[in-house]
Parts: structure tokens; C-alpha cells; sequence
């Protein structure tokens, strides 16, 4: 899975078994999603014909499930929390019943879910979106366009995504975190000038973190005088055996380690990266190659 921003539209990129409450959304395989920032006010006749012409521009063709917002992306959220990755964007100016408003959220996943756990998603998702807005004292329990988009990909590892599975507690974690803080940025009560990645991390404790750039005090995930423009990288589990491999977690699982790996703190590697998004392992190890 690859993500990024084009302008007004974030990108996620990868072969994924989905299922969307979005306009022409459903259930199948996909190899994009989107979450599209509109005008306010906006009130196009055909929303998915919209979404493709959005779609169409950036290249990515007809493999696709989209949402809509009127949420700046600066208002994103992502958060990872193991194999899943996050992403919400969150405006209750309109909360239902008394006009439109959106919690847009999209739940991605390394690990593949059967079709009742991509289901079962949507279920533990609202419920954590509730409890958010109970968390910022909101009376109401969504807006009239919230949607969820929930995909996966790889070897189906997860039928049950209910709150105490393993994946669906991590799913509630996430939402209730995340659309709490997507709500405080919108609303203006925490400055965001770009999107937030915020991680789950086990240090001191466990706990949701914001990362930044700027003295991270993550060790040894880096280094000091390493290149630190990304978090996590783009490319794990990368699978190459020359990077990493795979070792058994304190919890009996299994993690990849980055062992040998250098890439995504190498200054020329992470431009290349940053300029091409969807850029291949082959790739970013050529021009590393060339420094």
C-alpha cells in the first residue's frame, strides 16, 4: 500500500479487496482509493462521474472506490497501528439530522480480512466514531454523508474484526483516536497547516504519539544525522531479504525487521521517493546504489 497527496485528493494505491458506503462504492477488488476535497456547497448531479473525472486526471483509471469531503486535506489524519493503516478526515458543521456534514473514513490493512471482517469493520468503526463525538461532548451520532471505506490486501489472516479482536480493537483505538483529533484540527483547536500521521507505540507504556520530523525521539528506528522525512516506510514489510527479515514479536507474532536496511533515511533515496510515490524497491535500491 502507497498513499500520498495530489492538490485536493489523497491517493492510496494497492491490490485490494474492498468494501465502500461511498458513492459507487460496494464490494470489489480495487487498486485505488480516494478521499477528494469539494467546495463547499458543492452539489454535483453525478458524484461519481466526478470522482472519475478526478481519478481520470491523476491517471489511475476506473479501479477505484472514492469519497468526497469538504475537509481541507491539511485536516488529514493517518494513523498506523501495526497492519493497519488509517485515514479520517472529519467536519460536523451540519450534524443529522439538519443537513450534510462528513466523517470520512478509510481503514487499510496489510493483512487480509475475509469478507464478514471487512463487514464486521464497518460495525466497530461507527461504533468508535460515536464514542469519539461523545468524547468532544456532541449530542449527535454522525453526519448525514459520514462513509467508511474498509480494504485489505494479502492472505486472508482476519475473519472477525469485532471490538476485541485483534483486529478490531485496534480499529477502535484508531477511529476514536483519530476522528477525536480530526475534529480538533477542523474545528481549529490544534493548528494543522499539513496532514497529521500519529502512531501507536509501545514505548513507556503504549500510546497514541504525533510524529514530526523534528527531534523525533524514536530510537533506533533512526539516528541522529539520518534523513527523517518519513515515519514509517512506505515500502514494510518489504520482504527483501537483503534488507530484513522476519523475527518473532514479544507478543509471539511475527514483525519484519529492518536490519540491514538504510533507505529510508538516505537523503537522494527519500527525494526520489517523494517525486515518485509509487516508485518500486528495484527502484529506490538503484539509487541508492548511485550515491
Amino acid at each position: 500500500m502507497r498513499y500520498y497527496l495530489r492538490e485536493s485528493t489523497l491517493v492510496i494505491r494497492g491490490d485490494f479487496d474492498a468494501l465502500s458506503s461511498g458513492v459507487g462504492g460496494g464490494y470489489g477488488r480495487v487498486t485505488t482509493l480516494l478521499n477528494h476535497t469539494v467546495p463547499h456547497g458543492y452539489d454535483a448531479p453525478d458524484p461519481v462521474r466526478t470522482l472519475g473525472q478526478v481519478a481520470a486526471s491523476h491517471g489511475l483509471g476506473n479501479s477505484f472506490f472514492g469519497l468526497m469531503t469538504a475537509v481541507p486535506m491539511q485536516h488529514l489524519v493517518v494513523l498506523r497501528y501495526d497492519f493497519l493503516t488509517l485515514f479520517i478526515t472529519a467536519g460536523t458543521t451540519h450534524p443529522t439530522p439538519d443537513g450534510p456534514g462528513t466523517i470520512n473514513i478509510i481503514i487499510t490493512s496489510t493483512e487480509g480480512f475475509s469478507g464478514s471482517a471487512l463487514a464486521g469493520a464497518f460495525i466497530t468503526a461507527t461504533e468508535a466514531k460515536v464514542q469519539a463525538l461523545r468524547d468532544r461532548d456532541r449530542s449527535y451520532t454522525g453526519t448525514t454523508s459520514d462513509a467508511i471505506i474498509v480494504a485489505s490486501e494479502g492472505e486472508v489472516n482476519h475473519r472477525y474484526s469485532g471490538p476485541v479482536s485483534e483486529a478490531g480493537s485496534r480499529i477502535m483505538s484508531a477511529v476514536r483516536h483519530g476522528v477525536a483529533v480530526a475534529l480538533d484540527r477542523y474545528e481549529g483547536r490544534v493548528p494543522s497547516d499539513k496532514p497529521a500521521f500519529i502512531i501507536y507505540s509501545r514505548f513507556n507504556g503504549g500510546g497514541w504519539v504525533e510524529w514530526s520530523p523534528v527531534n523525533c525521539p524514536y530510537y533506533p528506528c533512526h539516528f541522529k544525522g539520518q534523513r527523517c522525512d518519513l515515519c514509517y516506510c512506505p515500502l514494510y514489510p518489504c520482504g527483501d531479504e537483503s534488507l530484513g527479515g522476519w523475527m518473532q514479536s514479544s507478543s509471539g507474532g511475527r514483525v519484519w525487521a529492518c536490519t540491514d536496511c538504510t533507505l529510508n533515511h538516505e537523503p537522494e533515496v527519500v527525494r526520489h521517493l517523494k517525486r515518485n510515490p509509487e516508485a518500486a524497491l528495484s527502484e529506490l535500491k538503484a539509487v541508492s546504489k548511485k550515491k
